[in-house]
């Protein structure tokens, strides 16, 4: 078996290099193409050992499972491109978000009577096989071809069949928040976390939608907030155990069991305003 991508950003390094890493394709078995040579993910597929080249149709021809990985408004140009060499071994998987199976086998129903088409929604977490994926399978596609690729994606990460309606959702909640093998990834890729979350924004895509909401809502400074919350919670609950000479889970559950607990000097309703690296220890205060 043969794999091909057409278009070699993000996506296509790390499935490339996660179907390499767990051993269930060789690298001269893929090939991807792209016409910006210059892309860092390209220098990184060719020194994988990845066949590249600028060629779409080429790909087309050296694959026998045939990735879209590009961006949704050039899925249509693509399909007229490369369309004449789509062949019924083909098993063509649409990685483009909101682009449906019906639309992809449309266009290449005019040169192939009955294309193969399976919708899939995955993340970056892949680089590491840690990955999230949904599949849904076009009319034409067997049983077969849907279990191929499952078994394809499955030795990157979690894979499952969905109805495709339900491709949209998984969209918003794992392909635009790839929380699954967050961690791995900054531990293996040794990248900066900005980096990470900058990989799978793609300009006008809705990933940096979200973003632009969560931002927009103040999410990092409620995080930041929530985060030195606890930590001085925790500081007066080891003051408090300190001073009693308890454990700080004891005090947190005499706490509790009262219900209405105490107001403390420094209340955690003006976490907000205290930061933890000026804050001094409450053991350090005089008496």
């Amino acid at each position: 078996m043969s794999v091909g991508f057409i278009g070699a950003g993000q996506l296509a390094f790390a499935l490339a290099r996660g179907f390499t890493a767990a051993g269930v394709l060789a690298a001269h078995k893929i090939t991807a193409s792209s016409p910006d040579t210059e892309l860092p993910t390209v220098s990184g597929l060719r020194k994988m050992g990845v066949n590249f080249t600028v060629s779409n149709k080429d790909t087309v021809k050296s694959s026998d499972v045939l990735f879209l990985a590009v961006k949704p408004p050039i899925i249509p140009f693509i399909l007229d491109e490369v369309g004449p060499d789509i062949e019924e071994r083909h098993i063509v998987v649409s990685c483009a978000a909101g682009v449906t199976i019906s639309s992809i086998e449309k266009k290449l129903s005019a040169f192939c009577p009955t294309p193969k088409v399976i919708r899939c929604m995955t993340n970056t977490p892949v680089i590491v096989r840690e990955g999230a994926t949904v599949y849904a399978t076009g009319t034409h596609a067997d049983v077969e071809d849907g279990k191929l690729l499952e078994q394809l994606m499955a030795s990157v990460g979690f894979c499952t069949e969905v109805e495709e309606d339900l491709i949209d959702a998984v969209t918003g909640l794992s392909g635009s928040g790839p929380a699954y093998g967050a961690a791995k990834m900054l531990l293996e890729s040794e990248q900066h976390p900005g980096q990470l979350k900058d990989n799978v924004c793609s300009p006008g895509g809705a990933t940096i939608h979200a973003l632009h909401f969560l931002e927009s809502g103040g999410f990092r400074s409620l995080l930041i907030n929530a985060v030195e919350a606890s930590c001085i919670r925790t500081r007066q609950l080891q003051h408090l155990a300190d001073k009693e000479k308890i454990s700080p889970a004891a005090i947190k559950k005499t706490l509790l069991d009262k219900v209405k607990l105490e107001s403390p000097s420094l209340s955690v309703a003006s976490a907000s305003k205290v930061s933890l690296f000026n804050s001094k220890n409450p053991s350090s205060k005089k008496n």
